[in-house]
């Protein structure tokens, strides 16, 4: 089986990349990527192929994709804010990215995992977020995610595309970057606290997040591509935690074993309220798949900290 990831050199796509190349039934993983966020060192020693291709390059896409017998599509222009500053940019990674890779997959019969984002839950306040909640985007990022949702679907009806399309929540650990404007909230905590600086926080730090282990995550996309899961809708990714950035920041102080110093800045455009997963549809397809403990995950992600 050849497997192909885009966004494979980034956060969750390197994670993916690597757990795919050690499962038996894989004999071919290849990291797609443009190396805007990504970066080739987050695939040093493992055996996989690296190309660069820009998704927005619908030639370069069909060529790359031609030969694969499963599609992990990861590749997009991430975070919010970011989306807040320039939602053309993120509509041409995130939507039209998409679509190429969509025209693509369609013309191979490819099997096709690609990941959206929690954030298309916007503002119903209904918790835990099931999959069957009307979304109410609150930001570019967040549209542009739902947009690709739609056209999964739509070309699974349409061309029989056979595709699985995941909600991630807030996915943190290893090769997650940190020291930038559009940082997530682990790795800029864990940074500012290894460094001793004030640990940001945007708002007043009550707001909750369900907190997802990228081992966890990569473990799961391997396992769709393996046994070629897909649905007709999308699929929560999460394990149904919900912790407060506050609470965050005392789990760190734990791990550290000293008081961390808050600085709270003002609230982010676009960002939820609070997520938490519903996890039945997850479990359901995925048996027995059994999330890392936070103390654990924040753990090994200090650890690569500290080594880099």
């Amino acid at each position: 089986m050849q497997v192909i990831v885009t966004g494979g050199a980034g956060f969750v796509g390197a994670n993916a990349c690597k757990e795919l190349a050690g499962r038996a039934e894989v004999e071919e993983v290849v990291a797609c990527d443009n190396l805007s966020t990504g970066s080739a060192d987050n695939l040093v020693g493992a055996d996989i192929e690296l190309v660069e291709v820009d998704i927005c390059d619908p030639a370069s896409v069909r060529e790359v994709l031609a030969g694969a017998d499963s599609v992990v599509h990861l590749a997009a222009r991430p975070s919010v804010p970011r989306s807040v500053q320039d939602p053309r940019a993120t509509h041409d990674a995130n939507v039209t990215g998409t679509l190429n890779v969509l025209e693509a997959v369609r013309h191979t019969g490819a099997h096709l995992v690609m990941a959206s984002s929690s954030s298309v839950y916007g503002a119903d306040p209904a918790l835990p977020k099931v999959e069957t909640l009307l979304p109410q985007p609150r930001s570019p990022y967040a549209a542009s995610k739902l947009a690709t949702e739609g056209y999964a679907h739509a070309y699974g009806d349409t061309y029989g595309v056979r595709s699985l399309v995941f909600r991630l929540f807030n996915v943190y650990g290893p090769l997650q970057p940190a020291g930038h404007a559009y940082a997530a909230a682990v790795p800029a905590f864990i940074d500012a606290a290894l460094r001793g600086d004030p640990v940001p926080v945007h708002g007043d730090g009550h707001q909750t997040r369900d907190f997802t282990y990228v081992g966890t995550v990569a473990r799961v996309l391997a396992d769709a591509v393996v046994r070629g899961v897909h649905h007709d809708g999308p699929v929560n990714l999460a394990f149904g935690s919900r912790l407060s950035l506050l609470e965050l920041v005392a789990e760190l102080e734990q791990l550290l074993g000293r008081t961390l110093e808050v600085e709270h800045q003002p609230p982010r455009a676009g960002d939820v309220r609070d997520s938490q997963a519903n996890t039945r549809l997850l479990t359901e397809l995925f048996p027995g798949i059994e999330a890392v403990p936070l103390r654990d995950g924040l753990s090994a992600t200090v650890e690569w900290f500290r080594r880099g």
